[in-house]
């Protein structure tokens, strides 16, 4: 196979090993760390990746992802799902605090007044349903679902009543202030795995208003259901220019989820520094190289050949081993990531986050590879320039002058 010259040097001094043992020991090393990093970021960022796809379905798949308030005239006249991109569907939404009571205990929550045909076929809770669905929810029957958690917490089984308490709304009696409350019937248990499955129960949105002791149109909001929850900035600016005022789910989790963002960056970083120590590593293999080779240089420019070319053989070592490390490292890193959940299973590691609770959640992302290679070999690239440049400065006459 035909190489140009420069390349054919630079792979034949990358490649040797006799007589340069320590850089032979060098360029191994650089090689191994590059792979190692690349390896080590693939899967964790895979890993950091389905972690925050798994918060994101389970606590946004239960907290309103966007609200139109319910004040607002002009939200009224706006059909969301067709004049605004990347909504999917909207409905009324009623939102409350209060207790529940049961023979056993008392428990804060938040009630949802729901409209249930329109949750049944966009909300994540209806995927989600152990017993039930949300479509039992009907209007005058004071029926309500509630998570898995809260049903052990309360021992409330299907088919149970118990006293669902407004905290937001009470009015004074003979006997002072008494809050506005139901008996509501447990008619289905969902369990979506999120920390909001104890907190957050569902009822019919027009019993909701009836709890309120108020009108239906007088407090439900327009609840907006996103393609993407995470691409809500799009919607609430659209949103705004058109003079409709909301609040999105950052106001109940954006913290939750800036914490993870901040903690796979951190991460990100960390790891880098490993594949650009390993890539600065080829550094002293070059110049340790040129140092070496400074005769064969000499020949080489009284032989006619440019000090460019000089410069592309230098920068070919160390392209070579850049390219290998990282061809090692993302080969490695797939392996492991598509191969995880089954090593950590054949070494008895429980760990149970995924889906349906089975093993780690992993998202391996394209776009984050091609980064992560781009930027291995940018380093490598960078690395071999200050090598390269000490080669153009070889003098023949100085250099030969002892051969």
């Amino acid at each position: 196979m035909f190489y140009p010259l420069p390349a054919f040097i630079g792979l034949r001094y990358a490649k040797a090993t006799k007589g340069s043992n320590f850089i032979a020991f060098i360029n191994l090393f650089s090689v191994a760390g590059i792979a190692l990093g690349l390896m080590s970021l693939i899967t964790v960022l895979s890993v950091m990746n389905g972690f925050e796809g798994e918060l994101k379905q389970r606590n946004l798949g239960i907290t309103p992802h966007i609200l139109v308030q319910a004040q607002n005239n002009k939200g009224a006249a706006i059909n969301f799902s067709q004049e605004v991109p990347g909504v999917l569907a909207s409905s009324q939404y009623i939102e409350g605090e209060g207790l529940v009571q049961s023979v056993q205990g008392l428990k804060g929550v938040q009630f949802q007044g729901i409209e249930p045909e329109v949750m049944q076929q966009s909300s994540v809770i209806a995927e989600n349903m152990l017993i039930g669905e949300l479509t039992d929810l009907e209007q005058g029957h004071y029926k309500m679902i509630i998570g898995r958690a809260l049903s052990i917490q309360l021992q409330l089984r299907v088919g149970d009543k118990a006293r669902l308490i407004a905290s937001g709304n009470s009015y004074f009696g003979p006997f002072g202030r008494i809050y506005s409350q139901r008996v509501f019937k447990v008619v289905g248990i969902y369990d979506v795995g999120s920390v909001l499955d104890d907190k957050v129960i569902l009822i019919n949105l027009n019993d909701a208003a009836k709890l309120l002791r108020t009108k239906t149109q007088d407090v439900a909001q327009t609840r907006l259901f996103l393609e993407d929850a995470f691409e809500y900035k799009a919607v609430t600016d659209l949103l705004d220019a058109k003079g409709v005022a909301s609040t999105n789910w950052r106001t109940q989790q954006g913290a939750l989820f800036d914490a993870v963002k901040m903690e796979k960056n951190m991460m990100s970083l960390m790891l880098l520094l490993i594949i650009a120590v390993a890539a600065f590593n080829i550094v002293s293999a070059l110049v340790m190289v040129v140092t070496e080779k400074q005769g064969d240089i000499a020949i080489l420019l009284t032989q006619g050949m440019t000090r460019k070319s000089i410069m592309a053989i230098f920068l070919f070592n160390g392209a070579y081993n850049g390219i290998k490390g990282t061809i090692i490292g993302v080969s490695l890193g797939l392996l492991l990531v598509y191969q995880i959940n089954n090593i950590l299973s054949l070494l008895n590691v429980p760990i149970h986050l995924g889906p349906n609770g089975l093993g780690l959640p992993v998202d391996l992302q394209w776009q984050q590879v091609g980064v992560l290679v781009f930027t291995s070999l940018i380093l490598c690239f960078i690395a071999s320039l200050y090598p390269a440049i000490q080669a153009l400065r070889v003098s023949p006459a100085n250099a030969l002058k002892y051969e």
